[in-house]
């Protein structure tokens, strides 16, 4: 009984109902249809990326057919591009002819250029009148009222290291126009951000715009600036305000509209007025963003400095711009480094000013004078005392028998490298082999690939890139920002210039991660490290043309070596501070459980700080791209070429349609590298 009964049982298993052959998953039947369909309909749930990608292909095979069909070829189509010439030059020529008559020019340009002219000048004879030995002492006295005695040491001994290195009056030079700058950068930055922060329409309408004035290049807009404002100061603060504005805009609006709900329901349920609201609750709240928006806009305006002389600012900026007309390494880097003596001194004083929010009230009766409102008024005091005193001595300059020449000794030890490693070393080569060797293994083959793709195989890529880590909005974006580049008539020598971002951003990354888990790992490789990076992330764009130049020769390896040198600092912090916010609880099982320490960083360390990494992709894109267009200065080619030529020759159509293309190659690059936040709860990516 029980033989038969097993065998009728396996018997019904195989014949299945009614004794047909087969059973629900025998291939061949409806059954099995249905089983293939459930375990499809499970993968997709499982990956929804994957279903996007099958859409996806469904819409090429339908369109990719009916585009070979009307436009033939690999290059994007020529029925398809719109010349920008004609509109831009007749607008060129509008400006020129009407400059000198137009009320437009005349009421409203004039006033805004007579303004920045009085408020620049104004500052610069206050730091004048202060002396050397007023403006060191206020640097140091205000650093003292923020954050203390250690900082106070640093500001002032970092103000008067300007003075050492020659530089006291092109430093005054380039900190009254920073000052006002910033100044104007706040006050835009933080009226947009509030429009934005209090209305969610005018938050979308706003944010293509900042992307526009974070992206492009400031020799692509330096060009109309100078059209209606001329050569001079009121051009560089203008200029210097639309690429410094856009941080604190950000900044402010997320400060707004991330107040904390429960508060804000307190004070409307005490029947506050929207501008009570915003005054006593949304503003104070929001202090940390606030601060945190005027040290990025002090760094990106000073990071302008060198930019900015292009059109007549002058001070630092212009010593570095003339010594990388003549690739005088010593001496852009006299003139280089107290602008990161400023940005370091600034930087730190309104990071401390910032955490000093989260500390609790001060204990001692010293602490408690110097962060009251006492404080201040000691600072101001006792700064005019110090600078009254240098009138009364005639010391107001820096004396001269104090400063040191750092020019010769670097120019020294440039020589020498150059000498020794540009060539001639024995098994590795010199630095101009290594160049040679990466642009034709590197960077030659990678542009050959590209321009080598078809214009819709591109466009396909891109859309698929955007698609496994954001939604379809991210992937149109993509995808248009790309097909607009090809509408400028810009596409080949737009994918140069991407063939130099991707190899910039593999090597930085390749050295960045290994650095940034290095240091994670260390912290007292870290903390030897971070100098390293403050410089390397406060040095002006410039600067590092020079020494890769010297180095390298000209071409387009060397303007990739200085992006890779630009973007590393954040690559390196952002993965080591990703790296440290794992969870120790995690970290604590895999040990446990008996994992080594490269087990701990694949399985527990990498795949947790995920989202950092991808962060620091992101803005490792973005930095390259910023400095591979300055790099047409020294033979980069491609966009940035045509950015510089436009100033130049104040071609307006070339430089603004090259400057136009960089903004959708850097939209394109933004939006298939930064997940995108899905509704719902969705995480990050796909």
């Amino acid at each position: 009984m029980t033989a038969a009964t097993g065998t009728t049982a396996r018997t019904g298993s195989a014949t299945g109902p009614q004794g047909s052959p087969g059973g629900p998953g025998t291939p061949g039947t409806p059954g099995a249809s249905t089983g293939t369909a459930t375990g499809l309909s499970a993968a997709l749930r499982r990956r929804p990326a994957l279903g996007k990608l099958l859409l996806l292909a469904v819409f090429a095979a339908v369109l990719v057919p009916l585009a070979l069909t009307r436009w033939p070829g690999t290059v994007w189509p020529d029925a398809l591009t719109v010349d920008l010439s004609a509109p831009l030059g007749d607008a060129s020529d509008w400006i020129i002819d009407n400059r000198d008559s137009h009320p437009l020019f005349l009421y409203f340009f004039g006033y805004l250029s007579n303004a920045v002219v009085l408020s620049v000048r104004g500052v610069y004879l206050l730091l004048l009148a202060m002396g050397w030995a007023g403006v060191t002492a206020a640097a140091g006295l205000i650093a003292w009222r923020v954050a203390g005695l250690r900082l106070a040491l640093t500001a002032a001994a970092s103000v008067a290291l300007c003075g050492v290195l020659g530089m006291w009056v092109p430093t005054m030079q380039t900190l009254s126009l920073m000052i006002v700058a910033v100044a104007a950068s706040v006050v835009v930055g933080a009226l947009l951000g509030l429009a934005a922060g209090l209305s969610e329409r005018l938050h979308r309408a706003l944010r293509p715009v900042l992307d526009t004035m974070q992206v492009l290049p400031a020799f692509a807009y330096l060009l109309p600036v100078v059209l209606i404002f001329g050569i001079g100061v009121p051009a560089a603060v203008l200029a210097t305000v639309v690429y410094a504005a856009p941080p604190m805009a950000r900044l402010t609006a997320l400060g707004l509209r991330d107040a904390d709900g429960g508060v804000m329901e307190a004070v409307t349920s005490l029947g506050a007025t929207a501008k009570q609201r915003l005054l006593t609750a949304r503003l104070p709240l929001a202090r940390k963003q606030l601060l945190l928006g005027l040290n990025q806009t002090i760094m990106m305006a000073l990071s302008m400095a060198v930019i900015a002389s292009v059109i007549g600012a002058g001070g630092l900026g212009d010593r570095v711009y003339q010594a990388l007309a003549s690739v005088d390494v010593g001496a852009a880097l006299a003139a280089g480094l107290p602008i990161v003596l400023l940005a370091v001194v600034l930087d730190r004083t309104t990071a401390a000013a910032g955490s000093g929010l989260d500390r609790p009230p001060a204990s001692s009766a010293a602490d408690r004078f110097r962060t009251g409102w006492r404080g201040w008024a000691a600072v101001v005091v006792a700064a005019a005392l110090v600078a009254l005193a240098g009138r009364l001595v005639g010391r107001l300059d820096w004396p001269e028998s104090w400063s040191l020449n750092i020019a010769e000794p670097v120019n020294t030890a440039v020589d020498w490298m150059i000498a020794h490693l540009y060539s001639g070393v024995p098994v590795i080569g010199g630095t101009a082999d290594w160049a040679g060797h990466f642009t034709t293994w590197v960077l030659d083959p990678l542009r050959g690939g590209l321009q080598a793709l078809p214009w819709w195989a591109l466009l396909l890529i891109v859309a698929a890139l955007a698609l496994l880590i954001g939604t379809w909005q991210t992937a149109l974006t993509a995808v248009l920002a790309l097909a607009a580049i090809g509408v400028l008539g810009v596409w080949k020598p737009s994918l140069d210039t991407l063939s130099q971002v991707l190899a910039a951003v593999a090597v930085t990354l390749v050295i960045g991660f290994a650095t940034g888990i290095a240091a994670a790992r260390s912290a007292r490789f870290e903390a030897l490290l971070r100098p390293v990076l403050d410089v390397f992330q406060t040095l002006p764009q410039f600067v590092y043309l020079i020494p890769v130049v010297a180095l390298f020769g000209v071409g387009r390896a060397p303007a990739v070596a200085a992006a890779v040198v630009y973007a590393l600092p954040a690559v390196v912090r952002i993965t080591t501070q990703g790296l440290r916010q794992v969870d120790p609880a995690a970290l604590e099982s895999a040990r446990s459980l008996g994992a080594t320490g490269a087990q701990q960083l694949r399985q527990v360390q990498l795949p947790l700080a995920g989202p950092a990494l991808r962060l620091a992709l992101n803005q490792g894109v973005v930095l390259v791209l910023a400095v591979v267009i300055i790099g047409g200065l020294v033979g980069g080619g491609a966009l940035g070429y045509d950015v510089v030529f436009g100033l130049a020759q104040g071609d307006l159509a070339t430089g603004l349609v090259a400057g136009a293309a960089i903004v959708c190659l850097g939209l394109m690059l933004d939006r298939v590298t930064q997940p995108t936040e899905r509704r719902g709860g969705d995480r990050k990516g796909a």
